[in-house]
């Protein structure tokens, strides 16, 4: 069986049913992630020599689409959980990599602060030589997965050398780790956000990710390709969602007086053409960035930069249409198409925020330091 049959069947009989009550409730999507571990899906971009499926970012941003149109938040604790995985692979045990490639261990990211804001890649958080360890004080103020996560990838300034941050392997246990109330907002209600703070949180020298000071080139160069990549795929999915619900909608309700149906009016089936092309831009310039990932491409950072930007804006008009074209019924639970104009409003203000990126992308395009 391929890994998107294993992955629609997950979707169809525990995602989907689910996804109501977990937006409903602000649930953790624990069914779903265990029978995703279960089938090796979250094992997916793990090599094969330690029982990974070897698969990549294309692949990746497939999943994380088709879960994104049943549930997006589900397809968020992924999105991060194959970014962490990213790190993981390069730097981690191999004892760690089998547990991910089994399905058994779930990770994620730890890095935006109240200090840095969106400039992730500049944490406030302090990492001091203790012998033969480390002493870790911070706080992270919005992790996903927080409170259900087996490990985060933590970000600190350098305990010993200059550079931006240096990355740790946190075991969720950890003494000195505090994980305080879960998130309880307006969207993705179910990826189990979270602030985390370390008070002397002591690391072995294991625990450290690359060398110290050298975390800004992992976040760049092995995360946000992996992370930007994903939450577009996931803001995608919501559109995709968006749109058949209000094509259902529009089709299946008439003007009785008029004997005509809600689809028969130019007005509403323009809205909805403008939402497919805003959907298929983004889908394109995903597939894009992937190519020129893949190809090593010399404007493929650039791509990185815009897909992010390009699918969380698209998702708000798109989310936006959907509502519109709707009308009141779009206020129903039932409906659905409420739950997408919540879910996506998260991309667009996730580190690095749209308003950050665009400043990135007019910067490289202008030929000036993109983070100078």
């Amino acid at each position: 069986m391929t890994y998107l049959a294993k992955l629609d069947t997950i979707i169809r009989d525990i995602i989907e049913p689910s996804a109501i009550a977990i937006d409903r409730d602000g649930a953790f999507p624990r069914t779903a992630i265990r029978a995703l571990g279960e089938a090796g899906l979250l094992g997916l971009t793990s090599a094969t020599e330690v029982g990974g499926m070897g698969l990549g970012l294309a692949e990746a941003s497939q999943a994380v689409e088709r879960i994104g149109q049943a549930c997006p938040s589900t397809a968020m604790v992924v999105t991060m959980h194959f970014s962490a995985t990213a790190v993981i692979e390069k730097f981690g045990a191999e004892t760690l990599r089998r547990d991910i490639a089994a399905g058994r261990h779930l990770t994620t990211l730890a890095w935006s602060e109240g200090g840095s804001r969106s400039h992730f890649w500049a944490p406030v958080g302090t990492a001091v030589r203790d012998g033969d360890s480390y002493l870790l004080d911070g706080a992270k103020t919005m992790v996903t997965s927080a409170l259900e996560a087996d490990s985060y990838i933590w970000s600190s300034r350098p305990a010993q050398v200059d550079g931006a941050s240096t990355l740790w392997l946190v075991d969720s246990k950890t003494a000195g780790l505090t994980q305080l109330n879960p998130f309880d907002g307006m969207g993705l209600r179910g990826n189990c956000s979270a602030p985390l703070v370390s008070k002397s949180m002591r690391l072995p020298l294991s625990a450290m990710l690359g060398a110290d000071g050298g975390g800004f080139d992992i976040m760049i160069g092995v995360v946000l390709p992996v992370f930007s990549t994903l939450i577009a795929s996931n803001s995608i999915g919501i559109m995709e969602t968006a749109i058949n619900r209000s094509i259902a909608h529009v089709s299946g309700n008439k003007f009785e007086h008029l004997n005509s149906s809600l689809a028969d009016f130019p007005t509403i089936r323009a809205y909805i053409a403008r939402a497919k092309i805003r959907a298929d831009m983004a889908r394109m310039l995903r597939d894009e960035t992937l190519v020129a990932l893949g190809s090593g491409h010399p404007d493929a950072m650039l791509r990185v930069m815009e897909v992010k930007a390009a699918a969380a804006e698209s998702a708000l008009e798109v989310t936006d249409i959907a509502m519109r074209v709707c009308g009141g019924a779009a206020f129903r639970k039932d409906v659905g198409v409420e739950r997408c104009f919540r879910d996506a409003r998260a991309a667009s203000i996730m580190a690095p925020t749209s308003d950050v990126l665009y400043d990135f992308i007019g910067k490289a395009i202008c030929g000036l330091p993109v983070f100078g």
